[in-house]
């Protein structure tokens, strides 16, 4: 017996999920939440386990030369439902009942780059007073118009009205002066992906704000720990990472050290759902839930056809017709970007040092000649 490549692909990728939740990562309800959210999946992963049985992907990996997730493993052996809660996950201990969120009433955004002008709009639009800080001032000014537009886009929609957009510009401050940040519950970091500039950030913020303020960095790939550090008071800070664009997209990931105050989760859980999202909560490393599954499944795509095991047109058709995935991986990675796709697995990679985020040779070659994907024309498919 043979697994097909497309098999070969999926099981790995839904073994990895299950030893993921097998560790106290994340339960078992938010990594399927993540991943019918964050990319679109008509199920999430320990739910597709369920449909195939413990016992049949068990079989399956063994044929393909996998080893199986020692969790799925377990189900299999006790004829335990994948789908089903196994009791409350280690790393996610809640602590004290009496722990309650802070009340949001005002909110911060430090960055001006499209994540920072997304999350101020559904902010803003959610009936928070908002401020956001650019480092200089035509970034603020630029910042402004960007979020005025995206709203004029709206109203042109029918999406809202233009009484109820001139009242969410209203909310909305944006300027260069950091203190102003004082006097926001919740203070959001949305600036460049780089350890540095995120930890003076931070820095500064422990110094600026008050005691209680919630402290959230929108980071997906890198350590929250260094961020908390930074900021002289770790107890107060937490990973919020929305997803791009923060106005269409209803997943945040939400990300906590060993050591962020329980209040801390709550508040950022009851913000993430006052601004119609749905927040899932896991601990603090590389990746989160959505990035660590997905590159590692679009890694090992790009293996499989470096390989000569398959096309990438083949994969991403049987992809499509027998998972009902919304697309393969090869047009998945064309459309995210080659270039972002590449620094996302370096750093997976750089934190874990796994086969599945071994950079591919192909990947690089393409990114170097400016084959990014759908928006320069080409990158694993051509575009029109």
């Amino acid at each position: 017996m043979t697994i097909d490549p497309a098999t070969t692909l999926v099981l790995t990728y839904l073994n990895r999920a299950a030893a993921l939740h097998g560790l106290g990562y994340a339960n078992r309800a938010d990594v399927d939440i993540a991943m019918r959210l964050g990319c679109g999946l008509p199920a999430g992963p320990l739910e597709q386990l369920g449909h195939i049985g413990p016992d049949k992907a068990v079989a399956l990996l063994e044929v393909a030369g996998i080893e199986p997730a020692p969790l799925l493993r377990a189900w299999a052996e006790r004829g335990h439902d994948a789908g089903a809660e196994e009791g409350p996950t280690p790393a996610l201990s809640t602590g004290s009942a009496g722990d309650t969120a802070v009340a949001v009433r005002r909110v911060a955004v430090v960055g001006s780059g499209i994540m920072a002008r997304g999350i101020a709009q559904v902010t803003v639009t959610s009936g928070l007073p908002t401020t956001l800080v650019a480092r200089t001032p035509e970034r603020a000014a630029s910042a402004a118009d960007g979020v005025a537009e995206a709203l004029a886009r709206q109203v042109a929609r029918g999406r809202m009205t233009g009484e109820s957009r001139a009242t969410a510009l209203d909310r909305l401050v944006c300027t260069t002066a950091m203190p102003e940040v004082s006097g926001a519950d919740v203070v959001i970091e949305a600036v460049v992906e780089a350890l540095s500039v995120k930890a003076r950030v931070f820095t500064e913020l422990g110094e600026l704000c008050g005691t209680g303020t919630v402290l959230a960095t929108t980071t997906s790939s890198l350590p929250v720990q260094v961020c908390a550090s930074a900021s002289g008071r770790p107890a107060d800070v937490i990973g919020m990472h929305f997803f791009n664009p923060a106005p269409a997209m209803r997943l945040v990931e939400i990300s906590r050290t060993p050591v962020t105050a329980d209040r801390v989760v709550a508040t950022a859980r009851d913000l993430a759902g006052r601004l119609d999202k749905v927040p899932v909560v896991c601990a603090d490393r590389a990746g989160l839930i959505v990035n660590y599954l997905l590159f590692g499944y679009l890694n090992d795509a790009i293996g499989m056809a470096d390989e000569g095991l398959v096309t990438h047109a083949e994969l991403d058709a049987e992809i499509a017709r027998r998972y009902g995935y919304p697309m393969g991986p090869f047009t998945l990675l064309d459309t995210i970007g080659l270039d972002v796709s590449l620094a996302i697995i370096q750093r997976l990679n750089e934190a874990f040092a796994l086969p599945e985020f071994r950079v591919r040779k192909s990947l690089e070659e393409r990114v170097a000649a400016g084959r990014l994907g759908r928006k320069s024309g080409s990158g694993f498919h051509n575009w029109p």
